[in-house]
């Protein structure tokens, strides 16, 4: 792929658009995908006349609701693109939810949805929430630059070395030492450790002087692209440095700088301070949520270790079947999964496994693919109302 060639067919792609949208005109999805979407893939590198290569209206099944394009190496997909028409909403949850469940029942980790003028780019295998799964988004009439820094992620090179993986990895951490950060400084009130740390190291002012000073603070943090030591044209992502800036007479304010991308992503909660799990939702077992119909008998579990993904079968009395055999918990299932990976000898710390946190699977209401865990909470929190 060449960055030139890229660069003008998104500029072709903008002037398209300006033009369509002087005219009033909508040109429906078939024209987007043919004058905006299809222009751009290629530039990317991907063969649009190979198949096997680029798959149009893709079906892993006969019987599934068809994607618009598949992008495969070796005849394997690797991204998926859900196409809108130009000027279509793509704020509607139901373009991201649909093409993301389907991905991760496909086993695709990436996906991107676009109306031709702006690319969102998911990935499907995040252990988070579906809101939570954006990675980038971009227009292209905003900013050419970052139009052209995002997509090459999506180059058939770029997607052969998965660079897009090593990217995401720094991003996902970044993004929750960002919201631990903004905590600490945010809502007034600095962060108790905060201040008993600043304490210890300003032997010469107090703790009501310090506390003051922090009230008074202006924080924003910036973190560095992880582009640069993969290779890859660095993505704008978090920033680039860290700087406070002292307000004489001001209100406590926080101005974070969020990740280039539409619509701001809540930074997932640390480890330590994870939500605790109500004796509702310990009450209930798998067999429960496949009574609720919140699970469906004969779906697929996802569970991925060690950087590699892992599928079983939930079987319809709520036990589990991978590798060949039927195993009674979420638990025992992960717990096979490490043997499979360390062998017999494995540690028993490191064979305990939470399985409803290890295994994901389709929310048969809602509709999106999430822990286990997560389906539990939401059918415990529906039994209170």
């Amino acid at each position: 792929m060449s960055t030139f060639e890229l660069e003008d067919a998104l500029k072709q792609c903008v002037e398209r658009v300006a033009r369509f949208r002087r005219q009033h005109h909508r040109i429906g999805e078939q024209n987007t995908k043919a004058g905006l979407i299809e222009p751009v893939i290629g530039a990317l590198g991907w063969d649009l006349f190979d198949p096997d290569e680029v798959h149009r209206e893709y079906r892993r099944r006969g019987t599934d609701n068809p994607v618009d394009y598949a992008l495969l190496l070796l005849r394997t997909p690797r991204l998926f693109v859900e196409a809108k028409g130009l000027g279509e909403n793509l704020d509607d949850p139901r373009w991201a939810n649909q093409t993301i469940s389907y991905a991760a029942v496909a086993g695709v980790e990436w996906v991107a949805l676009t109306d031709g003028a702006e690319w969102r780019i998911y990935n499907a295998h995040a252990p988070v929430p579906i809101e939570h799964k954006l990675f980038r988004a971009v227009r292209l009439e905003d900013s050419l630059d970052e139009a052209v820094e995002l997509l090459s992620l999506l180059s058939k090179d770029n997607m052969r070395d998965n660079r897009i993986e090593e990217l995401w990895k720094g991003y996902f951490v970044d993004r929750q030492v960002h919201g631990e950060l903004l905590e600490m400084f945010g809502d007034g009130e600095p962060a108790a450790e905060l201040v008993a740390m600043l304490d210890r190291r300003l032997s010469r002012l107090t703790r009501d002087e310090i506390r003051a000073s922090l009230i008074r603070v202006r924080a924003t943090f910036d973190f560095p692209s992880s582009a640069a030591s993969t290779g890859v044209t660095p993505v704008s992502h978090l920033g680039a440095t860290a700087h406070v800036e002292a307000v004489p007479v001001a209100p406590p304010t926080v101005t974070p700088a969020l990740p280039q991308q539409q619509t701001p992503v809540r930074p997932a909660k640390s480890r330590s301070h994870k939500r605790p799990v109500s004796e509702g939702e310990r009450a209930l077992k798998v067999i429960d949520l496949i009574r609720a119909g919140r699970l469906r008998p004969g779906s697929r579990l996802y569970g991925k270790y060690l950087g590699k993904q892992y599928v079983a079968e939930l079987l319809a009395d709520g036990s589990i079947r991978y590798g060949g055999r039927t195993l009674g918990s979420p638990s025992a299932a992960g717990e096979a999964v490490k043997v499979e990976v360390h062998g017999p000898s494995i540690t028993a710390t490191r064979r305990a496994t939470d399985g409803l946190d290890f295994w994901s699977a389709e929310d048969a209401r809602a509709g999106d693919v999430v822990s286990l865990k997560e389906i539990r909470r939401r059918l415990a929190t529906e039994e209170q109302v």
